[in-house]
């Protein structure tokens, strides 16, 4: 099948919630404005999830995985998802469904004109000290990179995929895509999105990762920043 645009389910320890985001994906296929297939990157997970998740793919023909020897975090679970597609979208969602899939459609809506599209959570359900922590964070992020954009933690991307094979993944490079857009003078847009409680399963990060993590990471950034190779091909022979 000639698919334009790949989902990427990165998955950690999530056998309650993986037949819902089959559910939930099976039924955004059928809507979708693009062509679309979805991707699980497994990334070590120590539950039911593999064993689910090879049973959705078996079962779907639009679904297929990959899985990690060991847990190497999201980041890494990401960079696996990029690196594997071969199509000329691709995006992302997390496996905790926090965010809706039929949202994908308001970000292609943009994606001919710019290079990522990003969601917003609009009205977020979560904890005040969750929401806290992320606000501070991006605010801490915003300082460093300038990207202008106010929720890079939100769960629900669009990258055009030459542009998402060349950003070099490092644990924690995930909240700053935008920013490597960026860098290889790409453009970026966000959108307001839909936002959720979580339903099943355990969130995975806590104070330290949305808010000190994030804080170290800067200064991983600014160090990638510097060191940036971009270039582009003008021609083959």
């Amino acid at each position: 099948m000639n698919y334009e645009f790949t989902i990427v389910v990165p998955v950690y320890n999530e056998e309650d919630n993986l037949k819902r985001v089959e559910q939930e994906l099976s039924k955004y296929i059928k809507i979708a404005a693009k062509k679309t297939k979805v991707l699980f990157v497994n990334d070590g997970s120590k539950d039911k999830s593999q064993l689910l998740i090879e049973e959705i793919c078996a079962n779907n023909a639009d679904f297929t995985f990959i899985q990690f020897e060991k847990n190497c975090g999201l980041s890494a679970a990401i960079a696996a998802g990029f690196n594997n597609v071969d199509t000329e979208l691709v995006g992302y969602i997390d496996s905790d469904l926090q965010t809706a899939p039929e949202d994908f459609n308001l970000l292609l809506e943009h994606i001919t004109e710019y290079d990522l599209v990003t969601g917003v959570r609009a009205n977020r359900k979560d904890s005040f000290v969750k929401n806290m922590s992320s606000t501070i964070a991006n605010g801490i992020r915003r300082t460093f990179t300038h990207d202008g954009m106010d929720d890079t933690g939100c769960p629900l991307k669009i990258i055009k995929t030459e542009y998402a094979k060349k950003i070099p993944m490092f644990n924690g490079l995930h909240r700053f895509l935008p920013a490597m857009i960026l860098l290889q003078n790409g453009s970026i847009k966000q959108i307001p999105v839909q936002h959720f409680p979580r339903i099943a399963g355990e969130a995975k990060y806590g104070l330290w990762n949305r808010l000190l993590g994030p804080l170290m990471d800067c200064f991983a950034y600014l160090w990638m920043k510097k060191k940036y190779i971009n270039y582009n091909i003008a021609k083959k022979g």
